[in-house]
């Protein structure tokens, strides 16, 4: 992640500015003020302070003291007094502000204050504290003594003095003279502990942490997450390890040819695979193996589209540098240019390596060959156990291989086959769900998991603000939902068995309409009268937004379909750990959930009133069930042949309709 103010984040987490001439850090800042700066605040803070009209005088009537105004101001203009000349000061960061003279806790109050006003209804990024509370964790640890500090690099007088400060009179850890560390600001304060040590101090705790970022679509190719993957590929020096639904792009197919030529292991799990293996000539799973890349399949829909470089097939520490890339884009130019996708890019999240990991090994290890290039030699990988992943620091992920047994088929080979009445995925985000303060905001392109409808209205109803955004494939009429509702209950009154009766739960309803109907904030992304996909711009997310404060996201359609006959994963990401990519699926939802603003009513004129043939796919909006329902009438009504067998079969060829 391109942490965009990391410094002036991290700082004020920390409660710290930049090192006084002296060595020690500023704390002139109150740090639970600090804690709570936003990029949006910060922004608008240096946009006062560096604009020509805050004189000396404007700042004091906006209520900076007189001697901090004055400072301020002139530390602007420079050594000649004069605005908009060569000697300007732009004052780049709050810190520089901090440090102007005469700029203490009560100027630099006002001065947030200012900024903050400018940034109502602004969504910010939680503080960035987790490297901080990795360190703290670190630096209070009995086992922590002088040799675990040099380990990471600092210095022997700096680790001899936080030691002995920490342990206290005794000298002996975990006693109760002990003197443990409640902020950077303590360990900051200790003797010997200057500018060097807190680099490499504060290093270490982001070091912890990993760093992950979204590319999001649709967008131009150049710029979308396929790009990306290519330079992922290029930069990757022992392995690369894939688990692909779909995969269709030649500049990736290229950089893994790139790849495997410079002795890079690749393995492949291909969903592909499994039909391509009937008659692998010409095929995707061919072309890979004529690489030397070995092409596994397995004998449920393999629905993941992750992959991971350099990780850690034999060095469990390479989990900590390895890099992640996963989320709902395939690797196909729809899903870069057309879809509404996403793929988080994470390095340096241990478990977050660990688990995808051991997802892929497990799915190796219990798949099945391609026959075709029998001479790619087998790759060595080492065991990821549970523990393994429990162990390490990072987010957490869940897969849908949980659900499922593994056994030796004797007539198949490896196999995998589903237990009755496990589902692990849908549980933990119902959990999820259930846990909501404020907010959950669903961006999926199916919803027809009764769990997970029911944990949504329920939310509803108890005022926690619920928006569903969803794919336009996901609308159905009154009349359909009713039938599926019918079709339900006959199952419930024939079931004879608990497992029959936790079937009928299990099936799978649009339930996009059972939302819309019980008051929750229901959207469709439309944009054609008739779904197919050949012309489908889908919405083609699998995320939830809980708080504003974890993001969801993954493979996994919220669907019994994904839960119980597909390999599907979801990755848990905090706000603690990472602000900016939280902030950017809450700027994408918000975004997705406006799509075509203002259009409705014209477009609805257009098929009622205009010339010409209607047309029956166009641009995308965002409309609730009313909406759609109004449009669709609308259509039927100017085009009575749009249910006729001709455009019902051939729905490509007729995407216009004569009047």
């Amino acid at each position: 992640m391109a942490f965009r103010l990391l410094p002036l984040v991290l700082l004020a987490a920390c409660g710290l500015s930049e090192p006084t001439q002296d060595g020690r850090f500023d704390v002139a800042l109150d740090a639970a003020a600090l804690a709570k700066i936003g990029d949006c605040q910060a922004r608008e803070t240096l946009a006062v302070v560096n604009d020509p009209a805050s004189t000396a005088d404007a700042l004091r009537a906006l209520g900076v003291h007189s001697r901090a105004a004055s400072n301020i101001a002139a530390t602007r203009l420079g050594n000649d007094g004069v605005s908009g000349t060569a000697d300007d000061v732009t004052f780049l960061t709050l810190i520089d502000v901090d440090d102007v003279s005469y700029v203490g806790p009560a100027a630099m109050t006002q001065l947030l204050t200012l900024g903050d006003d400018r940034c109502d209804g602004v969504v910010e990024p939680a503080p960035y504290t987790c490297p901080v509370d990795e360190l703290l964790t670190f630096v209070n640890a009995p086992s922590t003594d002088v040799d675990a500090f040099l380990a990471i690099d600092l210095h022997s007088r700096a680790a001899r003095e936080i030691v002995a400060h920490r342990d206290g009179a005794d000298a002996t850890p975990g006693t109760a003279d002990d003197a443990l560390f409640a902020s950077l600001a303590d360990v900051d304060a200790v003797r010997q502990v200057g500018p060097s040590a807190m680099a490499t101090l504060t290093q270490w705790g982001l070091d912890q942490c990993g760093t992950a970022e979204t590319i999001f679509s649709p967008q131009d190719y150049h710029a979308s997450h396929l790009t990306r993957v290519v330079a992922l590929i290029d930069a990757t020096e022992r392995s690369i390890d894939v688990a692909m639904y779909s995969f269709r792009d030649s500049q990736v197919l290229d950089a893994l040819d790139r790849a495997q030529d410079r002795g890079v292991s690749i393995r492949f799990l291909f969903n592909g695979a499994s039909d391509d293996r009937r008659d692998p000539a010409g095929t995707r799973s061919a072309a890979l193996e004529d690489m030397g890349i070995e092409v596994r399949w397995v004998n449920k829909t393999q629905h993941h589209k992750f992959a991971i470089f350099d990780g850690a097939r034999l060095n469990l520490d390479d989990a900590s540098t390895g890099i992640l890339a996963s989320g709902s884009g395939n690797w196909s130019y729809g899903a870069a240019t057309r879809f509404d996708e996403n793929m988080v890019v994470a390095q340096g999240d241990a478990r977050l390596l660990l688990g995808f990991q051991q997802e892929f090994n497990l799915l190796w290890d219990n798949g099945r060959l391609v026959e075709w290039n029998e001479a790619i030699a087998e790759v060595p990988c080492m065991d990821i156990t549970d523990a393994m992943v429990a162990s390490a620091t990072g987010s957490d992920a869940i897969f849908t291989s949980s659900n499922f047994r593994t056994y030796e088929s004797t007539r198949y080979g490896p196999t995998f086959g589903s237990q009755a009445g496990v589902h692990h995925v849908r549980d933990a985000l119902v959990e999820l769900i259930e846990s909501a303060d404020e907010s959950v905001w669903v961006a999926s392109g199916h919803l027809r998991s009764r769990q997970i409808a029911e944990a949504l209205i329920a939310k509803a109803n108890e005022g926690v603000a619920v928006r569903v955004y969803l794919d336009s494939q996901e609308y159905v009429s009154a009349g359909y939902f009713a039938s599926e509702v019918t079709d339900f209950e006959d199952c419930l009154q024939t079931a004879t068995t608990p497992g029959q009766t936790a079937g009928c739960y299990d099936d799978g309803l649009h339930f996009g309409y059972a939302l819309h109907a019980a008051g929750v904030d229901v959207r469709f992304k439309h944009y054609a009268y008739r779904w197919d996909y050949h012309y489908a711009d889908q919405m083609h997310h699998k995320y939830l937004v809980i708080d504003e404060e974890m993001v969801a996201t993954g493979s996994y359609n919220l669907s019994n379909n994904a839960e119980f006959d597909t390999f599907e994963n979801v990755s848990f990401l905090e706000a603690y750990r990472y602000p900016e990519l939280v902030a950017d699926f809450i700027e994408n939802f918000e975004t997705m959930w406006v799509t075509g603003e203002g259009t409705f009513a014209a477009h609805l004129d257009t098929v009622r009133n205009g010339p010409g043939s209607i047309p029956l796919v166009y641009d995308a909006m965002a409309l609730d069930w009313d909406q759609v329902t109004e449009l669709k009438d609308a259509i039927r009504e100017a085009c009575p042949d749009v249910n006729s067998e001709a455009f019902r079969s051939d729905p490509v060829g007729h995407q216009w309709c004569a009047r």
